[in-house]
């Protein structure tokens, strides 16, 4: 039975370090468009080309909320008792 247990264990941790892998690859991700958006952004506005700096914030607001939600929803992990 004590080998039943580790083993449980060992899969809970593989399955946390999995989540915490995507997770992180996806705010790397969001973080990389959203320094695209701001490259653009600030290229354009030097080229006085206003049209696309309001939809360059309100994408790059929208991708800075979906990383806080993934921020908030983090698992803890294992807790030690």
């Amino acid at each position: 039975m004590s080998t039943f247990r580790k083993g449980q264990n060992r899969t809970n941790t593989k399955k946390l370090n999995t989540i915490l892998s995507t997770i992180i690859l996806i705010l790397i991700l969001n973080i990389s468009i959203q320094i695209w958006l701001l490259y653009a952004a600030l290229n354009n506005a030097l080229d006085n080309n206003k049209e696309i700096l309001v939809p360059a914030f309100i994408a790059s607001a929208i991708i800075f909320g979906i990383g806080l939600g993934m921020l908030y929803f983090l698992p803890i992990g294992n807790k030690k008792k």
